[in-house]
């Protein structure tokens, strides 16, 4: 992995720029917790919204999974396929007891 040193510095800086993001999203979390939201619902939403974006930026960037699409795709796929077929399963097995009996 020879990279140049311009290659190095774009890097860094997208790792600076990531984790200012992250800085700035950790502080809107605690700033979130002050304001008096109307609902529990709301709350929750505020929340948990800015824990995933920070959770992505973590996962896409550092975990450098943003470079993988073709593989999570697939993943995806894979776990989309397996979750119908073990939704259904219990279905069609009981679709024959509810009409004969």
């Amino acid at each position: 992995m020879a990279e140049s040193a311009e290659e190095i510095r774009e890097h860094i800086s997208g790792y600076i720029k990531i984790g200012v993001a992250l800085i700035v999203l950790t502080a809107a979390t605690v700033g979130a917790s002050y304001i008096e939201f109307n609902s529990v619902f709301m709350t929750l939403f505020v929340g948990l919204l800015i824990a995933t974006v920070k959770g992505s930026l973590v996962a896409c960037y550092f975990m450098h999974l943003i470079e993988e699409k073709a593989m999570i795709y697939w993943i995806l796929g894979i776990t989309v396929f397996f979750f119908t077929v073990l939704m259904l399963l219990p279905i069609m097995t009981d679709h024959n007891s509810v009409f004969h009996g």
